[in-house]
């Protein structure tokens, strides 16, 4: 029988409630479930809250009986919080987090570049969040606890998967022992060292890097702000880079790699941690600073994925479905992004809207949106780690360079995780304006949020649906597009038609935004009335038209919803 730790994880900053196992002798027989998903991290429970946003129930298996130990993901990007407002979060995760913007790298004493993330006044989010992972698990969990569309059930572990023909039949161990649980469909959110993945003997392709590094959070007074530090070849650890993160509650992320040859069960002991951190506190000018260690562990680099996420009834997430490296932050906003795209494909699939073609795209868009990451985080990873002697060499000449040189600093950029834009998607319309547009998101972009008046922005009235983004002055919606409307709402399908420009409501319009400077139209590229852009739910572009009739609406729905 499977029997999950009882005492609450250690920290001297977080509390760690431990919740009661779901145990299988308190209920009736289990009927098949539409959708169960292995795995409480961050892709599993967004998967479940956004599949309960469209309506479709789901039964989340969780192993463990308290959310993930230490900090782990503890930086998120503007997009994760766009998503998390999706899902109703990203309030608590402002109130609690700590915004950022800027990074800085050192090397010799000196800081050779600094990066500045854009942000403007049409952005209701900065560019990072600092906040440890526990906080938003927590907040997550909240929001599924409160949704009657989630069964959550703690200490039920997936032990075994055998598909079927149309479904996959699970026995999942609890601490009064097995049961047996058929699904339509198996998410595997099961994290980094998936067994599901493992059962299913299923390999990634990509590179994996020998250095290993180890990530140290401690609780320590420090008189610096809320940004990116990178150390390159500090005098206490020569040819290696050092990271630090500010986090809540006064704790701070070290992250610092190790000496070829040191293994992780070395650089983990006592006094090898505080050699390091009492070290690193030195060289920033605190030597002999008090600090209090509350997690440690190590990690090696790996940027790997599986290149199908869909495997019969089996579908893969987050971490389950690719490992990619921590430099530029990019695991769990890479699995926000993951769960959103799966979220309303499979959600669709599920109630019969769309043919399982939907979910044959959510693979390959984020498939690649996982080789997009590994190629760019691989030049981070190269940069920070040099993988071999020629890498090194030309990385020590970049730092050298450095001290004297503009042009080399930009080569220290971290290409900072970045919401990936679905350019060649199944789904985007192929008889649309999209080439024709100077400005604004294009074909399979997020879409640019707009500051709409002191505290409201375009993307709070938008999602869980398709959004038709349609720009007039006119009094009312024209009739045949309210037609095509009308047809796509009769197939069960949500959509909601915004109108943009006009003074007064618009009648047709489930919404109605005035644009009385044009600053809306002009960050959109629009010229003329008549105009519009078709969201998906996961507000990604997959139309737009410099001119809509019915016709193209129509062509562009049954486009995005493939039959």
């Amino acid at each position: 029988m499977h029997q999950p730790n009882k005492q609450a994880r250690p920290s001297i900053y977080y509390n760690y409630q431990v919740f009661k196992p779901w145990l299988p002798s308190a209920h009736s027989p289990q009927a098949r479930k539409p959708v169960v998903i292995a795995g409480s991290g961050p892709a599993g429970m967004v998967t479940a809250l956004e599949l309960a946003r469209l309506g479709v129930p789901s039964v989340v298996l969780e192993s463990e009986l308290q959310v993930s130990q230490g900090s782990r993901a503890i930086v998120f990007t503007r997009r994760s919080m766009e998503i998390l407002q999706q899902v109703g979060v990203a309030d608590r995760m402002t109130e609690n987090g700590l915004p950022w913007r800027f990074g800085n790298s050192y090397y010799r004493g000196q800081r050779v570049f600094r990066m500045e993330a854009p942000h403007d006044a049409d952005d209701r989010f900065f560019p990072m969040i600092n906040i440890q992972q526990q906080y938003m698990e927590e907040y997550l969990l909240g929001a599924c606890h409160a949704s009657p569309l989630i069964d959550f059930r703690w200490g039920n572990k997936v032990t075994e998967v055998v598909q079927d023909q149309g479904f996959a039949r699970l026995e999942v161990d609890t601490p009064e022992g097995p049961y047996s649980l058929e699904t339509d469909w198996l998410v595997a959110a099961d994290g980094g060292r998936s067994g599901i993945r493992t059962a299913m003997n299923l390999q990634m392709e990509g590179a994996s890097y020998e250095g290993f590094f180890v990530i140290a959070d401690i609780r320590v007074d420090l008189p610096l702000p809320t940004e990116r530090l990178a150390y390159f070849d500090p005098d206490w650890n020569p040819g290696n880079t050092i990271l630090m993160h500010r986090e809540p509650h006064g704790i701070w992320r070290v992250d610092y790699q190790l000496p070829p040859g040191e293994t992780p069960e070395d650089a983990l002991k006592p006094e090898s941690l505080k050699a390091r951190i009492d070290a690193q506190m030195a060289m920033i000018g605190h030597a002999g600073i008090a600090w209090e260690m509350d997690w440690n562990s190590a990690y090696s680099a790996r940027t790997l994925t599986l290149t199908d996420f869909v495997q019969g009834s089996v579908i893969f997430t987050g971490d389950a479905a690719h490992l990619l490296p921590i430099f530029g932050v990019r695991g769990a906003n890479t699995a926000f992004q993951d769960a959103q795209s799966l979220g309303w494909q499979l959600a669709l699939v599920v109630k019969g809207v769309a043919s399982q073609k939907l979910l044959a795209n959510y693979s390959a868009e984020r498939v690649g949106a996982a080789r997009e990451i590994i190629g760019e985080s691989g030049k981070s990873t190269r940069f920070m780690a040099p993988p071999s002697r020629g890498f090194r060499l030309l990385r020590d000449a970049v730092l050298s360079l450095s001290l004297t040189e503009a042009f080399v600093r930009p080569l220290y950029h971290w290409r900072t995780s970045r919401p990936h834009e679905y350019t060649h998607s199944m789904l985007n319309s192929t008889g649309d304006d999209n080439g024709l547009f100077t400005a604004g998101p294009a074909h399979g972009a997020p879409p640019q949020n707009i500051r709409l008046s002191a505290d409201d922005f375009l993307l709070d009235h938008l999602g869980g649906g398709f959004d038709l983004l349609y720009f007039t002055e006119a009094a009312a919606i024209p009739a045949p597009l309210l037609a095509v409307v009308d047809g796509v709402r009769a197939r069960g399908l949500a959509l909601r038609v915004v109108a943009i420009g006009a003074r007064q409501p618009v009648a047709g319009a489930d919404l109605t935004l005035s644009d009385v400077d044009g600053h809306f139209r002009q960050r959109y590229g629009v010229q003329a009335s008549g105009a519009a852009y078709l969201l998906r739910p996961d507000q990604h572009v997959c139309a737009r038209w410099l001119t809509l009739d019915a016709t193209r609406l129509q062509a562009a729905f049954n486009t995005a919803l493939p039959q």
